[in-house]
């Protein structure tokens, strides 16, 4: 396992597409609509995983050192002949989706209603997800296979304390009915050879790997907090008493987070950024991870309203079988032109998940357009007065 984790921690993830003008009127009108969903609404839809984003400064799971991300529980199927993605730029929801503004406002709006404890001693959160990776078969055949990993994590709100981390493996299948297909030629293994993406210093390549198919054991580790009370990083190493005195007005939140904008990539200095595509990214933790109040969130999702470069994708089901409306932004990696995406549930404004879409691949890439590279599905975060001993 430890083999398997310091190989990911290599993998790193490396333009934009502006929404169309969408009418005042229309946005209005909208906007009533969404937010007319009676919270804990989900309407069933079609489908597209993060994370993408900044990471706890304790390390990384799994999942979360190839997309960022933590990874969870699924293995991604398909209908039809086996080679439709599940999810994609393509899929086509049965009404126009609204425009990401009309979204991102009507989350806003409903997590203005929300509420939840100030503070507890530790902020503990679960998370589910997958990541799809490349596998080499008999004669050379490539086909590919998704990851799942689940991931807990206790941070304590008062300098001194550890951090708890609880990560398992629950392990590895094929991502369709054509890759079980292949995998099956090839015998079937129970170990892998998967290839890697890596981006030393911004160069793309690849790396090989082996893998269990099967689950691991749960891994509990104890972390001392960086500098003694920093636990996550947000454009730089910052304290949860930092985090939760964000402020929940959008500008002057935009205002403080760009502070900490160097120009570069969250994971990597040597990989350039363009400032909304970070915005993008640190909202994306804000609403999926942090200690943060539920004000801030809204403040997080009303600033990327103001983002012309936010595009709105329409609704789709996560990796949990959870429907909401996605927005996102593309992005040049590795892999090709990649969409990160928020998934939104429109009725309670809360972020149910982020994934990595891949919407054009690269020369290289084996996997078609479509297939969902990286995927978190947010279970529970919370305020709690223990943690495990």
């Amino acid at each position: 396992m430890n083999d398997v984790l310091r190989t990911l921690r290599e993998a790193r993830p490396a333009e934009l597409s502006p929404d169309a003008p969408v009418d005042e009127g229309v946005r209005r009108s909208e906007l009533a609509r969404a937010m007319a969903a009676p919270a804990g609404d989900r309407v069933r839809e079609a489908r597209v995983p993060r994370r993408s984003r900044v990471r706890p400064m304790w390390g990384l799971g799994l999942a979360g050192a190839v997309a960022a991300a933590s990874v969870g529980v699924v293995a991604v199927t398909s209908g039809g002949d086996g080679n439709a993605p599940v999810h994609g730029p393509d899929a086509v929801p049965e009404e126009r989706p609204m425009d990401a503004r009309t979204v991102l406002l009507a989350a806003a709006e409903k997590l203005d209603g929300a509420s939840e404890p100030v503070a507890g001693a530790y902020w503990h959160k679960v998370v589910i997800g997958s990541d799809s990776m490349v596998a080499t078969g008999a004669g050379g055949e490539r086909y590919s296979v998704v990851l799942n990993e689940k991931s807990e994590e206790w941070a304590p709100a008062k300098p001194g304390r550890k951090m708890v981390a609880r990560q398992q493996r629950l392990g590895v299948a094929p991502a369709t009915k054509a890759d079980a297909a292949a995998w099956k030629r090839a015998g079937s293994p129970s170990t892998l050879s998967l290839q890697v993406a890596i981006q030393p210093s911004g160069k793309g390549g690849y790396k090989a790997m082996k893998v269990s198919t099967g689950p691991g054991p749960v891994e509990t580790s104890r972390t001392p907090l960086v500098g003694g009370d920093k636990v996550y990083w947000l454009g730089r190493n910052v304290s949860i008493k930092q985090l939760q005195g964000l402020p929940a007005d959008p500008a002057r939140l935009k205002k403080e987070l760009l502070r900490w904008y160097g120009g570069h990539d969250t994971e990597s200095s040597s990989v350039p950024m363009a400032a909304d595509a970070w915005l993008f990214r640190v909202a994306g933790s804000l609403v999926t991870e942090l200690p943060v109040t539920p004000k801030v969130r809204a403040g997080a999702f009303r600033m990327l309203a103001g983002l012309k470069t936010v595009r709105s994708v329409g609704k789709v089901t996560d990796v949990k079988g959870r429907s909401g409306n996605a927005i996102g932004m593309e992005e040049k990696e590795l892999s090709g032109v990649v969409r990160h995406l928020l998934v939104i549930d429109p009725g309670s404004g809360k972020a149910l998940a982020e994934e990595r879409v891949l919407v054009t691949p690269s020369a290289k890439e084996p996997r078609p357009a479509g297939t969902v590279l990286g995927s978190t599905a947010v279970i529970a975060m919370e305020w709690t007065d223990s943690a495990p001993k």
